[in-house]
């Protein structure tokens, strides 16, 4: 199926109370280019992440994006500092003792002592979080997935229409080729005979010079090949595996092709079907450039 490499993505959703966003972007490369953008504190995610992606993805420049909202995580628990507080029950039992005073101490009395409550953040469980995040990236590789489907499919349609027409006009060049050598034997005919007066002209002569001009001109090979190139194409827009490689390679020698055809037509009628030949080619591969 046709990719296109530019696409979109984004999924919510919560690890614990932490709220957690992703989203995706991806534009034009020539390779797979991965940037993931987190919190440094967790940058330990970033492989397992560029992974997950290389999954789904084999070319272009993808930016991934993940935030963490912990606003509404910032759980907290109280420790008892134990040792502490029964250092400050003995001596003051030593205290009552030494002075002969009453030992009233409560449990009040202890919380509001220096360092017998201890208010700490709750611990991070990081293998939950990491677990989390991926979930949600799957998520929104999911529909990041859609949108590239969806572009591909425009791609492909925009594609096989201009194959279309480029047959169309390779058809055109084979049916001038043949014309143009015509017309070159009749004039080349009256040229002779206007050179050579009232002397009869040498009809092999002429179809000698024929046959060597015929050669330069032909492009039998280059039609052949151009159309094989079509075939191929159209045989990719239906491949499961990314092709946006194989298409560029194709597209190159089909405007080789066209190339070399221009080189060799010599009227004003086949130059311009070598324009719209190499026009179409063009615009076939503006669009490849954008397949994965």
């Amino acid at each position: 199926m046709i990719k296109s490499m530019t696409g979109y993505g984004g999924a919510k959703g919560l690890s614990g109370r932490t709220e957690i966003s992703v989203e995706l972007r991806s534009v034009n490369n020539r390779y797979l280019d991965v940037s993931v953008r987190l919190p440094r504190v967790y940058t330990a995610a970033e492989d397992s992440i560029k992974s997950a992606v290389g999954r789904v993805v084999s070319r272009g420049k993808v930016d991934v994006y993940i935030n963490l909202d912990l606003s509404k995580a910032q759980d907290t628990v109280i420790r008892l500092n134990e040792p502490l507080a029964k250092a400050y029950v003995e001596a003051l039992d030593t205290l009552s003792q030494s002075f002969g005073i009453p030992n009233d101490v409560s449990s009040t009395f202890l919380a509001r002592l220096p360092d017998i409550l201890v208010a700490e953040k709750a611990e991070e469980d990081r293998d939950q979080l990491f677990a989390d995040i991926l979930s949600i990236l799957e998520e929104a590789l999911s529909g990041y997935t859609a949108m590239r489907e969806k572009e591909g499919d425009k791609l492909r349609a925009d594609i096989l229409s201009r194959l279309d027409v480029l047959e169309d006009l390779v058809a055109k060049v084979e049916e001038r080729s043949p014309i143009t050598l015509k017309e070159y034997r009749e004039k080349l005919t009256q040229k002779m005979n206007e050179v050579l007066a009232s002397t009869e002209v040498d009809p092999q002569r002429i179809l000698t010079e024929a046959a060597i001009f015929a050669d330069k001109i032909a492009v039998d090979e280059e039609t052949v090949r151009l159309r094989s190139h079509i075939d191929q194409v159209r045989s990719l827009m239906d491949a499961e595996e990314p092709v946006g490689r194989k298409l560029d390679f194709l597209v190159q020698e089909m405007n080789r092709e066209a190339n070399t055809i221009g080189s060799k037509g010599n009227d004003l009628e086949m130059s311009h079907y070598v324009v719209e030949l190499k026009s179409t080619i063009e615009k076939i591969r503006e669009q490849v450039q954008n397949i994965e």
